[in-house]
């Protein structure tokens, strides 16, 4: 393979600070290598770069020596550092290194890849061909469009290439310059020094420099854009450390009238020309990378230069948008290796948006540094073979990157090196301040009060969003249906002594209570299926007996209060940290099942509440016949009435519901309407379908089951009011005896409450504020006790309803660049979602005229939709999958790499049987004993540990902290302070004397002098 150009001397490329610098002279071949086979490379582009600067190792700095030294020691770095084996431990070096100034902090790039156009024969612009801001975007060949973005595929020869022009071309670092002319003449200056370009040409290659800049955008864009809206978004988007447009500063070269381009300091922004759809996915503070490349008639040989500006400057009409430009790569040829000059420039744009190469070229001191960094990518691009590859293939955006930190890393010593990604999960399965326990009364709540404490004024501006409001509206009609058919259900068992009324009251009071105090208010309180078999229980004792129902319950109530502030005061909590991702899925897994198995069995229950409230329907239409009945009523057709089907009308609004509130909920990666109207109908999905729903039912004019709340504030027995007294006209003993029930119930809410708070606050969420076990399980405990005392219901966390709302409030980046997925940056924690769901709860009393036209199908169908929806992102079904798939077609799961296939599926079964095993005592009569099994699963999955290794379980699950850890740290912190104590006790001088006695004195006291 013949390179474009032949290496030469190699010397150091000076700094320059508005002179010019010296280069050594290049010869080229004029050799065409267009017959040379392709190798394609395919390109890991990561998806994100962090703005802030990382800080590396700080023990090394960049020593800038005289160059008649470096040139007789013969090194092309001019620092002191140790000798490198490979590029990549050079790249560390210099990644790994500190600047004295802020002008090599790196920053987001966008790049422009400009090619010259020709009419008539002679060059008349530069028109822009390719885009990358982090992927590729080519101009599609009629001109009239963008393609879709797409993973850069490049030619492994025009890498080569690529490489030999920054190791002989002109390579001028830091440079100062405040316009186009200025580079133009600074870079034409220094080719001139250097031998690369003839006197005689400079005016002919300045003048293509100049050219003017067509870019795909200006098109029809002046009637389009407000400039006051223009002045507005392109602000935040220049670098604080670029020079602003209309400084007055040094102005350009005057040994040469340019009557091409436009002077800095006479010119301003047309703004009519910038598309601002597209500047808003370009990151605030980003700076930009132009990359020219075309042919000349008048040069014999090409001339490169690679230029990096200190500061970035605003250059007029260069770039798309107006972003300040940091770097220029220039490559002019003669004519004949137009195909060949558009894929150095693309290799070129490519390596700017690597996240490695990138870094280095902000950082380097050198021409060294550069072919370092390129050797470096050069050593982790995939090459693929050209006849098994066809690389017209645009390569769609994967959906996840791999990060590139490893690159960055020095490799392991031989013997150490430990997994990929091993390190990291050992991390994840650390025990966070929240669950460590404190050895002190009330440690674990005062520290939840204390890391709680400053974000409470933040968990109410946080709410400020419509994303809170659209969640207040779904979350408020998903809670109020559950609630109601718990009162209804509760007022069966217990023959009206609790009911509908009760339990809104309660959920209301309850909830309010809870979104203002508690340590994680993402979490929504609800009714259990446990707590109403408790009631049912309860009621059918006392009632065999003769004892009051209402003060035995407000005992038992009041004793469960009692030792949950003592569970508070102990640091119980901190036992959550044995529930790990075995139990948390096997339990979130039953309750969406659950969810999913009641909304179903509800709807085809409907039928025979239809046919009991309306007898008449009964009677077929040849039964009405027989009985020589008339048919009266505009349904009445020619043969016979029309009588609606209710049950398959309640079907229909049923599945619609369902299948309506999942599209709306992903109409956010559709393709029709601008982002912000998808981002708005994806957030009211559900509460948009129940409008839809109601509108479609009520102008059908079919009786549909529709909700019922009660429309008066007042208890429904006639024999009670809303304070209870405990004892009543029970006997004294009922108060002791209470304690026994309590102690179980204390059970059920003690595991509902921690299980469904460990699932909302797993790390998968990113929550930033913290949680609060402690005080969560205080704030349950104290309204309990008031819910016992006025003789409503019990309300503990609902997990789909929790994980309902988590979901509801995901926030995702806005900013993001084509064909880059959005990126999850976490939940959006406050409090008044919470805190107006359950006013409005409260409120309902006062508004059943509006909310008699819901149909309970509808809500049934929302309820199906939060149980299905809730199953995502579950590993076990993931893990289920694999049974159906033969190895082939399994998906590239991570733990799939590291864990036997057998040994999965053995995994899976175990939890799979305690689901099945859950399922059975749930729906018998045994269901107040769940939270025993829930309970019981913590000790199965410690019996995994003796069939399962410890890094399998790290892959399959999370690890389980070790009793004995603690114990071991302290005796190794013992034996380490004795070993340092007998250290030190030899390091003494002992003086005797003539008494026997000796005097010792440390070491470390005596001073020389």
């Amino acid at each position: 393979m013949r390179p474009l150009l032949r290496t030469g001397l190699d010397e150091e490329a000076i700094v320059d600070h508005g002179k010019s610098s010296f280069t050594t002279h290049t010869n080229y071949e004029k050799d065409d290598l267009e017959s040379h086979r392709a190798v394609f490379v395919g390109v890991h582009v990561p998806f994100g770069r962090e703005n802030k600067r990382r800080h590396r190792h700080r023990g090394h700095r960049h020593h800038r020596k005289k160059k008649d030294k470096d040139f007789e020691e013969g090194k092309d770095d001019g620092r002191e550092s140790p000798s490198y084996d490979t590029p990549s431990q050079r790249v560390q070096f210099i990644l790994g290194t500190e600047d004295d100034d802020l002008e090599h902090v790196p920053h987001d790039l966008f790049t422009e890849l400009d090619e010259l156009s020709f009419r008539d024969g002679s060059a008349t612009e530069w028109r822009e061909t390719a885009r990358w801001l982090k992927f590729e975007e080519d101009v599609e060949d009629g001109g009239e469009r963008w393609s879709k973005p797409y993973v850069a595929t490049l030619s492994l020869h025009s890498l080569f290439e690529l490489r030999s022009c920054i190791l002989n071309g002109t390579v001028m670092l830091d440079m100062r310059a405040n316009s186009i002319e200025e580079i133009a003449d600074m870079v034409i200056d220094s080719m001139v020094a250097s031998g690369q370009l003839k006197e005689e040409l400079c005016d002919k290659v300045r003048e293509a420099m100049l050219k003017k800049h067509h870019h795909q955008n200006e098109r029809k864009l002046s009637n389009r854009i407000p400039l006051v809206r223009s002045i507005a978004d392109i602000g935040p988007l220049v670098s604080p450390n670029s020079a602003p447009s209309n400084l007055d500063g040094n102005k350009a070269a005057e040994r040469r009238p340019s009557k091409v381009g436009v002077s800095r300091e006479s010119s301003t922004i047309d703004f009519s020309k910038v598309d601002m759809n597209f500047m808003k996915k370009i990151p605030p503070g980003a700076e930009a990378s132009n990359v020219l490349v075309g042919e000349v008639d008048f040069l014999e040989k090409p001339i490169i230069a690679f230029v990096r500006l200190s500061p970035a400057v605003l250059i007029t009409g260069l770039t798309e948008v107006p972003v300040p430009t940091r770097f220029l790569f220039l490559l002019l040829g003669p004519h004949g290796k137009g195909p060949q000059y558009h894929e150095i420039g693309r290799s070129m744009a490519t390596l700017m948006t690597d996240e490695i190469f990138h870094d280095v070229a902000y950082k380097s001191k050198d021409r060294t540094d550069l072919l370092s960094g390129i050797d470096e990518f050069l050593d982790q691009v995939t090459v693929l073979p050209p006849g098994e590859w066809d690389p017209t293939i645009r390569i769609e955006p994967p959906k996840n990157v791999p990060s590139q930190m490893k690159r960055k890393r020095p490799s392991q010593p031989n013997g150490n090196a430990s997994p990929a990604g091993e390190l990291e999960k050992e991390e994840d399965h650390n025990i966070g301040p929240e669950l460590q326990r404190t050895g002190r009364l009330f440690g674990g709540l005062i520290m939840d009060i204390k890391r709680k404490a400053p974000f409470y004024w933040s968990d109410i501006r946080d709410s400020f969003s419509l994303q809170c409001l659209a969640s207040i509206l779904f979350l408020y009609c998903a809670c109020m249906s559950p609630v109601i058919t718990f009162g209804g259900l509760l007022g069966e068992a217990t023959k009206g002594n609790i009911s509908a009324i009760e339990s809104l009251f309660g959920a209301s009071l309850t909830g309010v209570a809870y979104s203002l105090f508690a340590g994680q208010p993402l979490t929504i309180l609800g009714s259990t299926g446990p707590v109403l078999v408790f009631e049912k229980i309860l009621f059918k004792f006392c009632n065999d007996y003769g004892i009051s129902y209402l003060s035995l319950r407000t005992s038992i109530g009041l004793w469960t209060a009692f030792l949950c502030l003592v569970l508070v005061a102990t640091d119980a909590s901190s036992l959550v940290c044995y529930i790990t991702r075995f139990t948390e899925e096997a339990f979130a897994a039953l309750i969406c099942i659950i969810f999913i198995y009641e909304a179903l069995e509800k709807l085809f229950h409907l039928g025979e509440l239809v046919d009991t409230l309306n007898p008449i329907w009964l009677f077929s239409y040849y039964m009405c016949k027989k009985l020589h009945g008339e048919f009266v009523g505009s349904a009445c057709g020619h043969h016979g009435p029309y009588i609606p089907d209710v049950l398959f009308w309640s079907i229909i609004l049923f599945f619609t519901t369902f299948c309506l509130s999942s599209f709306l909920k992903q109409f956010k990666t559709e393709r029709y309407f601008p982002t912000k109207v998808r981002s708005s109908i994806s957030d009211f999905a559900v509460f948009i379908t129940i409008m839809i729903m109601v509108l479609v039912d009520y102008l059908m004019g079919i009786p549909s089951p529709k909700l019922h709340v009660p429309d008066r504030f007042e208890p429904t027995s006639k024999n009670r009011g809303w304070l209870i007294d405990p004892l009543g006209e029970n006997p004294w003993w009922t108060l002791l005896v209470a304690a026994l029930p309590a102690l179980l119930c204390t059970i059920l809410i003690f595991m509902d409450q921690q299980i469904t708070a460990v699932i909302i606050n797993r790390k998968e969420h990113k929550l930033k504020k913290g949680c609060g076990y402690h005080l969560d399980l205080l704030v349950v405990a104290l309204m309990l006790g008031i819910c016992s005392i006025m003789g409503l219901p019990w309300f503990v966390a609902a997990t789909v309803l929790s994980i309902s709302h988590v979901n509801s409030l995901k926030v995702e980046s806005h900013c993001s660049a084509p064909g880059e997925q959005p990126k999850f940056l976490g939940i959006r924690e406050q409090r008044v979602t919470g805190f107006m769901i359950f006013i409005l709860m409260g409120c309902s009393v006062f508004m059943t005229s509006v909310l008699k036209f819901i149909p309970m199908p509808v809500l049934y169908g929302v309820f199906l939709y939060m149980g299905y929806s809730s199953l995502k992102g579950i590993q076990f079904f993931d893990r289920i999958k694999l049974f159906g798939m033969p190895a082939k077609h399994q998906p590239d799961l991570i733990y799939l790499r590291y864990v036997p296939l057998w040994k999965v599926h053995i995994f899976t079964l175990v939890q799979l049987s305690c689901l099945v095993l859950l399922w059975v005592i749930k729906a018998s009569a045994a269901a107040v004993v769940f939270p025993m099994m829930v309970l019981a699963l913590v000790f199965v999955r410690k019996l995994l540990d003796f069939f399962f290794t410890k890094r399998e379980l790290s892959w399959l699950d999370d690890l389980m902290p070790e009793s004995k850890k603690k114990k071991e740290d302290d005796k190794k912190k013992k034996e380490e302070e004795s070993r340092m104590q007998e250290e030190q006790e030899e390091m003494r001088l002992k003086v005797s004397f003539e008494s026997s006695n000796q005097l010792s004195i440390p070491v470390q006291t005596l001073s020389a002098r």
